[in-house]
């Protein structure tokens, strides 16, 4: 019918965000046109015009808005691998870079896979929200200006490799939660059941209640560790965690309407992982 978009094949989606994301993250191949001559900053201008050149040609929206963002985030994993082996204070600035790049790209990557039917631009995460954008610029500054004034806090690698085990650790978890609740996950709180919508308590359901956000709170905090952000780490800690044990009661709440007695016996069971928070309170 004229005027509507073809409706994309299962999986495709997948694999034009793989394919764009290891596209942008041949930067890494940046420091060879150097060798051949190019100026550092002349060889990754130009890079980033042909890389953009090449997606509007080969892409139409909305799958350049995929691509690009997917690219994006590649090439930000790139730069990140490229920084984190260079020898400045800035080296573990580019785990941070790999480790932020690849923990957005990879909630759109598993939603692609996992749970297409929820599949938006937003499963990228990158307009999560006002208060997110705030905190991840707040990281950046206190780590600029620290690595200026006091360069050696920056170097307490013990430090930034706890945190890096930290993030790792949170993106597992996250990860697996994702694909032990298939379907079932959404990136958006549901307040209305829908009709394959079920109760999971397998996996690593049966550890925590709410593994990704376990995951997501570990991650966010191991972030700052790894960046030897005093400031923002006692910052990260106490929002992130106000953060879910709000988002922790809602989703309880629905989950209550939805599942009744089931949820209420698995809540007895199984904490939510989480520290100090409990969820919502039952009267009965």
């Amino acid at each position: 019918m004229a005027g509507c978009a073809a409706r994309a094949p299962p999986g495709s989606e997948a694999r034009l965000s793989l394919a764009t994301f290891l596209l942008g993250a041949s930067v890494l191949a940046l420091p060879l046109l150097t060798r051949a001559g190019l100026q550092g900053r002349t060889g990754l201008a130009l890079y980033v015009a042909v890389l953009n050149a090449l997606l509007l040609l080969l892409y139409r929206p909305p799958r350049y808005q995929i691509a690009i963002r997917a690219c994006f985030l590649g090439f930000v994993f790139g730069c990140g691998v490229l920084l984190s082996f260079s020898q400045s204070s800035w080296n573990h600035f580019g785990w941070y870079m790999c480790s932020l790049s690849l923990f957005h790209y990879s909630e759109y990557l598993v939603t692609a896979v996992n749970n297409p039917k929820s599949l938006s631009l937003d499963s990228f995460l990158l307009n999560h929200s006002l208060e997110y954008t705030v905190a991840a610029l707040s990281s950046w500054i206190e780590f600029t200006l620290e690595n200026i004034f006091w360069p050696e806090l920056k170097q307490i690698t013990w430090l930034s490799a706890t945190g890096l085990l930290m993030v790792v650790f949170g993106e597992c978890l996250r990860k697996a939660a994702m694909f032990t609740a298939g379907s079932n996950f959404n990136h958006v709180v549901q307040n209305e059941k829908s009709e394959t919508h079920t109760l999971v308590t397998s996996g690593v359901y049966a550890w925590f209640r709410h593994p990704s956000y376990v995951g997501w709170f570990y991650w966010s905090i191991g972030t700052q560790v790894m960046l030897c952000n005093p400031i923002c780490g006692v910052s990260y800690a106490l929002t992130v965690w106000r953060f879910f044990r709000d988002r922790t009661e809602e989703e309880e709440i629905s989950l209550i309407h939805f599942f009744g007695e089931e949820y209420l016996e698995y809540k007895k069971r199984v904490p939510t992982g989480l520290p100090f928070i409990k969820g919502v309170k039952v009267e009965l």
